[in-house]
């Protein structure tokens, strides 16, 4: 095969419809029962972006909402980019470089705001010595998790991440451990086109192949949530959970929009936070909810959205608290009722 994309083809992949590169199943979609199970996905949806530099990490200090000083090499971490307003722009991951790069630190934002994102922080960056650029060019993503990934991983690897956020450097690339779903560690492999192909093979024999779609709801129930171009500026990081996933460091210095994010979290007013839900309907970003005691006005907004394999859609929802106990419609009051799931973590109510 002359590249990776043609590699998939082969292999059953659909591309999603206008971008070609991007790979949305298999010929199926999986539910939790597969997921829960063990699966690899290729992912397309991520973009990343390479800041390198002696001041790369404490440029990115003072711009994201977490500590980047202080990431040590074996570390992943949440971060939030952040409009003067406190909106996030961006959420993502991020991680230091080893070897030849150690003095490089890995955005890893939704893909359709990659670009946008490192044109804006480049803006910035005035007398540091840190540049960034584009690290997607030869790079593949696969995404593993369930009970058979890590034994897969582990005959590869020889040595897994031992606990989530964190990562390991290997001569197969990079393996970073996130946020854990369905009861099991999730791991992203960040290696070359040649490196996923030779691997291919043997990974799905014992695990279930999927693309984007079924990544992204394993992100749903991991209760991760990403912000991506139809969700920029939509919403305070602790809407959508951030800070009790480590996302936000209140500690840290001034980034764009602190004052206001630290506000919310010691002043507030509105009891919002980001829920899990499914719904029978074909649910996308940025779609209101309404609550049946108040169908006038939207209750929240759809943060992400991915098909089950039971014919609905499984969401992380923004929202009034207050409204998880009333019945709560998309689109309107008379839309597909949310059905709410029990979240992997405590929702505390939080003034906002």
């Amino acid at each position: 095969m002359n590249n990776w994309n043609e590699y998939l083809v082969s292999q059953g992949a659909r591309h999603c419809t206008g971008t070609p590169d991007l790979v949305r199943d298999f010929g199926r979609t999986l539910g939790a029962a597969e997921l829960s199970a063990g699966f690899v996905a290729v992912i397309g949806s991520q973009g990343l972006i390479a800041v390198s530099g002696e001041d790369a990490a404490r440029f990115l200090h003072g711009q994201l909402t977490n500590d980047v000083e202080h990431l040590s090499p074996d570390e992943v971490r949440l971060a939030g980019y952040c409009s003067p307003k406190g909106r996030l722009q961006a959420s993502l991951h991020m991680w230091r470089g080893s070897g030849d790069h150690a003095d490089t630190v890995y955005l890893q934002p939704a893909r359709d705001i990659a670009q946008a994102l490192q044109k804006r922080l480049s803006m910035f960056v005035l007398r540091a010595k840190a540049k960034l650029s584009d690290a997607t060019d030869g790079k593949v993503v696969l995404g593993l998790g369930g009970e058979a990934a890590g034994a897969a991983l582990l005959h590869m690897f020889g040595n897994l991440p031992g606990g989530p956020y964190s990562k390991i450097e290997h001569a197969l690339g990079t393996l970073l451990r996130v946020a854990d779903a369905f009861g099991s560690p999730r791991y992203q492999w960040l290696t070359s086109e040649a490196a996923a192909q030779a691997a291919w093979h043997g990974l799905s024999q014992t695990l279930a192949v999927a693309g984007d779609d079924a990544w992204q709801l394993a992100s749903i129930h991991a209760g991760v949530p990403h912000i991506t171009l139809k969700t920029q500026e939509k919403f305070v990081p602790q809407m959508v959970n951030f800070e009790l996933l480590g996302g936000v460091n209140f500690k840290k210095g001034c980034y764009p929009g602190q004052e206001i994010v630290a506000r919310s979290q010691y002043l507030g007013k509105l009891k919002r936070r980001t829920a899990l839900a499914t719904v029978a309907a074909d649910a996308q970003a940025a779609d209101e909810v309404f609550s049946a005691a108040d169908p006038d006005q939207p209750c929240g907004m759809i943060v992400n959205a991915a098909p089950n394999g039971n014919g609905g859609v499984d969401v992380l929802v923004e929202m009034k608290l207050a409204a998880l106990g009333e019945e709560v419609r998309l689109g309107s009051a008379q839309g597909a009722p949310l059905h709410f799931l029990t979240m992997p973590y405590p929702l505390d109510a939080l003034e906002l």
